[in-house]
């Protein structure tokens, strides 16, 4: 069986003003940490929620440093289970982020990812009338910036 696991990293940065700076640097830091052996992670800001339930950004800042929450996803091939897809993840991205705590978010098996980027590739069915009301706002929008 093969999984995609999608684990969270807590990842402190240094130096940084804003939480958007903040992000941008971990996703460097780990980026660095991880490539070339691990090139194939794929490394995504996670937003949070706070206990009542608001949206909160991926970072926190005070005082020049940051704490990002990232997601860390990578599929593991031929695994017994779930959690044994998990350890592997864990141990695989944790040789290389010592000393970042990693906590695991999601579990799938890899067929169910393949089938849903499936249906997301394929495009979609239109019609000739779609079409057809399409085609004049774009020539509008052209129109508009060569008067």
């Amino acid at each position: 069986m093969d999984c995609r696991v999608v684990l969270e990293a807590a990842v402190p940065v240094y130096d940084v003003a804003t939480p958007e700076s903040a992000v941008g640097a971990a996703i460097s830091t780990v980026g660095e940490q991880l490539n070339p052996d691990l090139s194939y992670v794929d490394i995504e800001p996670r937003n949070r929620r706070s206990p009542r339930g608001a949206e909160l950004p991926p970072a926190t800042v005070a005082a020049g440093e940051g704490l990002v929450a990232l997601e860390l996803g990578m599929t593991v091939y031929d695994v017994e289970s779930e959690d044994h897809a998990v350890r592997i993840a864990r141990s695989e991205i944790g040789q290389r982020l010592e000393g970042i705590p990693l906590e695991r978010v999601a579990v799938r098996p890899a067929d169910e990812e393949e089938e849903a980027s499936e249906a997301e590739a394929a495009p979609a069915a239109s019609t000739d009338d779609e079409e057809a009301s399409l085609l004049p706002e774009f020539e509008e929008m052209v129109e508009r910036e060569h008067e």
